[in-house]
């Protein structure tokens, strides 16, 4: 994902939905325009009504990745005190934690190291990254049960494909995370809110029960019925800025040259098409949109896979340009320069995935 997500994540052309009532942590404007309508909606939230909503029900939730993303949903979550939250990561630790804009909190928080510790969680928050996904299935099959819900706090599309074949029977939620959150240290994280919500899913019902898990949490949900237009949308900004600067060991500067640009242009055009097969509602100037979205970033802004290539990791490339190439493969479309930047990043991906298991041996 992107550091400091845009305000532009672009609702302009996305009908919305504006159904019966909402948890006051969700935004759901009223019409198609988009990011004003959000604003105007979260100033007339619910709490102003003069019926105050239900207290939402108490539930156990597990959270799986103690990373950027899913230390500050975790923090979040359990200094909202609503539930009972713990976390399932590598190193124990007692106590987390988390800067936001209006306060420094310390809360204390269960950390699992054990997946045999488990028992089955009301909601299981899946905050790994795409290709880490296979590494939970031991998690996954002890939290889960058919009624669990498994909020999947990852980047790309396809997160029932991805993650339902370990989910033992639960139902899988996708979520589209916009806040940043950074890892400062292993029981540290920092939250900034980018945008005026923080999250998507989709306008269902397990979307609506995820609001209504956040309520009180300050973590401000959108539901939409487009989400799969905000999920291409989101994929777009992700399939050029993170390869461009991945390969060029570049920050976002790079994407400010002219004949970068111009090839820039051209990945997005091609999954701009892939994405309207799959069913997304995008622009017709929807490429240069993008791009002038990338524009108000600061040149010096990395991104995720800019960060994973310097520091030898493997890449999340499988659920950003290879989830383009797949769907275009279905859709029967060519993605030619899309394939060859996968090709590329995978040789990469490939290269520090085997100097990792070199050091290791």
């Amino acid at each position: 994902m992107l550091r400091g997500w845009p305000s532009r994540i672009a609702l302009s052309n996305v009908v919305i939905g504006s159904l019966g009532e909402l948890s006051p942590g969700a935004v759901r404007p009223s019409d198609k325009h988009g990011e004003q309508a959000a604003l105007m909606q979260e100033t007339h939230s619910t709490r102003s009504h003069a019926t105050a909503p239900a207290e939402p029900k108490a539930s156990t939730v597990a959270v799986v990745g103690l990373g950027g993303i899913g230390g500050v949903a975790a923090g979040c979550l359990q200094d909202a005190g609503r539930h009972g939250v713990f976390a399932c990561a590598r190193r124990p630790f007692d106590c987390l934690t988390l800067e936001r804009p209006e306060r420094t909190v310390s809360v204390p928080l269960r950390v699992m190291t054990n997946p045999k510790e488990a028992e089955p969680a009301d909601w299981v928050l899946l905050c790994t990254k795409a290709h880490e996904t296979r590494s939970t299935a031991d998690w996954l099959r002890r939290l889960c049960r058919p009624s669990t819900l498994i909020a999947v706090l990852q980047n790309g599309i396809g997160h029932n494909a991805r993650v339902a074949p370990i989910a033992a029977g639960a139902t899988v939620v996708p979520v589209i995370v916009y806040y940043n959150g950074e890892r400062l240290a292993a029981d540290h994280v920092r939250l900034r809110h980018v945008t005026q919500y923080d999250l998507a899913v989709a306008d269902d019902g397990p979307g609506r029960a995820f609001a209504e898990l956040l309520d009180g949490t300050g973590l401000r949900v959108f539901l939409s019925t487009e989400f799969k237009t905000l999920q291409w949308r989101k994929l777009l900004i992700n399939a050029v800025a993170n390869p461009i600067t991945a390969l060029t060991r570049q920050r976002q500067t790079v994407l400010r040259r002219e004949d970068v640009h111009a090839l820039c242009l051209a990945v997005l055009n091609e999954a701009i098409a892939v994405g309207r097969a799959d069913g997304a509602h995008l622009a017709g100037d929807e490429a240069e949109q993008t791009l002038s979205t990338l524009m108000t970033y600061p040149a010096e802004a990395g991104t995720s896979m800019y960060f994973d290539t310097l520091a030898g990791r493997p890449l999340e490339i499988e659920a950003l340009t290879g989830a383009i190439v797949a769907a275009g493969e279905r859709h029967a479309i060519a993605t030619p320069l899309n394939r060859a930047l996968l090709t590329l990043l995978r040789a990469v991906s490939d290269a520090a995935a085997q100097e990792g298991q070199a050091v290791r041996a």
